[in-house]
């Protein structure tokens, strides 16, 4: 049997007894951790695909220690300018032993206390979402007209000003 599942943002396949290396994690060595992000599971020719998670499925492991990783060189250069930097890296990580895999006891009680609240809350939820509907409509159609009456005026204003640079523009060429 194996899994996939999605540990500090990064998925592997695990199975049962297996060391990996992943990102460092919040615990202590010898501390049990649980991943409930399973995205796939699979037991001979049974397979169960989550959408996005499979639910009531769980990977326990134990954090075997906490370690650094080998040196990564990042080294940039541009050629014929006299650029060169050279930088390292050590990420840290975590080595843990996968325990089990299989269905967490937790889950199914939360979900049956979901289904049984969630149709409450539908109901309360339906007509104050309808009551707002309207009000914003009316307050869209009204700000929309009041705009529409401030333009009118400006554009009268603009056209005295035109009127009075033309005696200006005769003078000069009068002047001339």
């Amino acid at each position: 049997m194996y899994a996939i599942v999605e540990i500090a943002g990064q998925q592997y396949k695990v199975e049962k007894d297996q060391q990996i290396f992943v990102h460092r994690l919040e615990g202590k060595e010898g501390s049990k951790v649980s991943f409930d992000n399973v995205l796939l599971t699979a037991n001979g020719d049974k397979i169960e695909v989550g959408a996005p998670a499979v639910k009531g499925v769980s990977v326990s492991a134990k954090i075997i220690e906490h370690l650094k990783g080998d040196k990564v060189i990042v080294f940039k250069k541009k050629r014929r300018k006299g650029y060169k930097v050279k930088n390292g890296h050590r990420q840290y990580l975590s080595k843990i032993e996968i325990e089990s895999i299989g269905a967490s006891k937790a889950a199914p009680k939360k979900e049956a206390a979901k289904k049984e609240e969630s149709p409450k809350a539908e109901v309360k939820a339906a007509p104050k979402a309808e009551a707002k509907k309207p009000a914003a409509k009316k307050a869209t159609t009204t700000a929309k007209k009041e705009p529409a009456k401030k333009a009118a005026p400006k554009a009268a204003a603009k056209k005295p000003a035109a009127k009075k640079a033309s005696p200006k523009s005769d003078e000069k060429k009068s002047d001339k």
